[in-house]
């Protein structure tokens, strides 16, 4: 790993910019729409409010897990792993938990509505046990090495780390997933043209970073 340290997963999701030309708009029908297409894979609505292709609503979803599986790109992991590691990605996203409110409509034609989410704790529930696996590891190794083994190189011992993490959030996902306290989002939608509104980017990437936590997370990477 870079700089030899322990990595951990975050789950990182840039949400595109998703529009909706229809004749009739329901806004909280609309951001129900946006938001099971790219968390859930559940494009039915989307495509109805849209008017695009199954394989172009479906993209939606496989855009946001190429975008998770970024953080690979710089790690020699197995073709394997990584697979393992996208299929986990993809039952995690299926499974943040959100609300649509009423949309409020405001005097420029443009309306906001609150969005409540309850956010996916895994990665924090799971920070101590992977950080205390991860260190009977690296004892595990030095004392090998002591004993006269070979030291293992570099990608093995990543493969085994991002192995060693996948089986515990594996564990924790099939035990069933839990959530943090609620909390209320403000998205405003709003209006591009005659027939075009726009939910406003800023308020989907904090949406986006709310549904997950990564609290402890972040605090390990800032520290």
């Amino acid at each position: 790993m870079k700089s030899r340290k322990q990595r951990v997963v975050v789950i990182s999701f840039l949400i595109c910019v998703l529009l909706c030309s229809c004749s009739s708009f329901d806004v909280s029908e609309y951001v129900k729409a946006v938001l099971d297409s790219s968390y859930k894979n559940q494009t039915e609505m989307y495509k109805e409010l849209t008017g695009i292709t199954d394989a172009d609503a479906r993209k939606i979803f496989q855009n946001n897990l190429d975008v998770t599986m970024q953080a690979f790109k710089s790690e020699k992991l197995s073709t394997e792993l990584e697979m393992q590691y996208r299929e986990l990605f993809g039952q995690i996203l299926k499974q943040v938990k959100y609300s649509v409110g009423e949309a409020q409509k405001e005097k420029n034609g443009n309306y906001q509505i609150i969005v409540t989410i309850e956010p996916i704790t895994l990665f924090d529930d799971t920070y101590y046990s992977f950080q205390t696996e991860a260190e009977v590891y690296a004892k595990n190794i030095t004392d090998a090495v002591m004993n006269g083994e070979p030291m293992p190189s570099d990608e093995e011992i990543q493969e085994q780390v991002y192995q060693l993490y996948y089986n515990i959030l594996k564990n924790a996902v099939d035990s069933g997933v839990k959530y943090g306290q609620a909390e209320d989002i403000k998205l405003h939608i709003e209006k591009k043209d005659i027939k075009t509104y726009e939910i406003r980017k800023e308020d989907l990437q904090k949406l986006d970073g709310k549904l997950i936590s990564r609290k402890l997370l972040l605090e390990d990477e800032h520290s």
